[in-house]
């Protein structure tokens, strides 16, 4: 059985299929075309991988589970409408590894109406954290931290020049307030503080801001192709500053699609290194996709492994014949529920997941060096 089905328009046939083929099925909705297209097929893959492994060993209590994913291209309405139909129409248990800050803000009030908990949002934005959200189990850290801690990095580099380039939306604004946190922490004023229309990216004109004001640095909070956009904008108006952003970035595909200019990118990270064996997720990871053939993985991947992990565990707890409030309560339930090195506790007041937060810098060879 696949553990994956991507549905594209084709709703009533998925649910069809659901029906006839799984007994656990799981909705998600993202980005599988657009912008951020190579992250979220990074997430599904390491997702899928371990969804994969429960389900060639019986599933979760004698049940398969199956994902129905269909693509929102990046829209925060066409991700709500998605999720609509994923809870209404197929009935799905919960939902699954989104993406998105103002995508998952206009999910919520669909989570709240019936019920619904969504497992992994792939997003850090803070307004997901506190307050805390019934149906919303986060599972990695926040932007925040992450825009926190590279600031204090490039702080204790002697880089006291900064830019900071955001979207024009609660994600943006969610990684800036992360970074102005980090930026008063080390009594720096940055050169240059710039937001943009993320429908409609313009460049051109911040990149001459930031050579003109001669930063050494800039943090860019944006996803995919718009941190692609900005970085060759930057450095075609003759800047060299040092580029940060954040690990919504952190795909091999990311890596791929800044070509000429990857060299040297600062991306921060959520998870531990992805070839670090001493965590036994980690090691875990790498072993199935290698079973598969697949190689090596990348910190995406293993953002969608973590992901699926704690959704198993939420199913199991659920027990045999589970409901959308059993696995609420179940999911609430974890404490200290090891990954494999990393460790994720809920509770009626916390809803955060891990904390981990470190820093990554993209080496020649086009890997994650840490």
């Amino acid at each position: 059985m696949r553990a994956w089905k991507q549905c594209g328009a084709a709703v009533a046939l998925c649910a069809a299929l659901g029906a006839a083929n799984a007994q656990l099925l799981i909705g998600q909705t993202a980005g599988f075309t657009g912008q951020v297209a190579a992250g979220v097929k990074e997430t599904s893959d390491g997702a899928k991988l371990y969804l994969d492994s429960v389900n060639a060993k019986g599933g979760v209590n004698g049940q398969k589970i199956e994902v129905v994913a269909l693509d929102d291209k990046f829209d925060p309405k066409l991700a709500a409408d998605n999720a609509r139909k994923l809870i209404e129409d197929n009935n799905v248990l919960a939902l699954f590894l989104n993406r998105g800050t103002p995508h998952t803000e206009a999910i919520i009030p669909l989570l709240d109406k019936h019920g619904v908990s969504l497992v992994a949002p792939s997003t850090g934005a803070m307004v997901l954290h506190q307050p805390v959200r019934k149906y919303v189990f986060n599972v990695r850290a926040t932007y925040q931290r992450e825009a926190e801690k590279a600031m204090t990095h490039l702080a204790s580099m002697g880089i006291s020049r900064i830019g900071v380039v955001y979207a024009d939306d609660s994600f943006g604004a969610d990684g800036l307030a992360g970074a102005q946190k980090g930026l008063v922490a080390a009594k720096i004023t940055p050169v240059l503080q710039e937001k943009f229309d993320r429908a409609k990216p313009e460049f051109t004109p911040i990149a001459a801001k930031l050579a003109k004001a001669d930063a050494q640095a800039v943090l860019i909070i944006a996803s995919g192709s718009a941190v692609v956009d900005a970085n060759n904008a930057i450095r075609a108006a003759g800047s060299a500053a040092q580029i940060v952003t954040l690990s919504n970035n952190a795909s091999a595909g990311f890596v791929k699609s800044l070509g000429a200019n990857a060299r040297g990118v600062i991306v921060t990270q959520v998870y531990p290194n992805e070839r670090a064996v001493t965590y036994p997720m980690v090691k875990e990871a790498q072993e199935l996709a290698r079973a598969k053939g697949l190689g090596d993985i990348s910190p995406a991947m293993l953002e969608g492994f973590a992901a699926a992990k704690v959704l198993v565990e939420g199913l199991k707890r659920a027990g045999p014949k589970p409901t959308r409030e059993k696995v609420q309560v179940a999911l609430e339930s974890l404490r200290k529920f090891d990954l494999g090195g990393l460790e994720v506790t809920y509770g009626p007041d916390d809803h955060t997941g891990l904390d981990f937060a470190d820093l990554s810098i993209i080496g020649t060879d086009g890997k994650f060096r840490r």
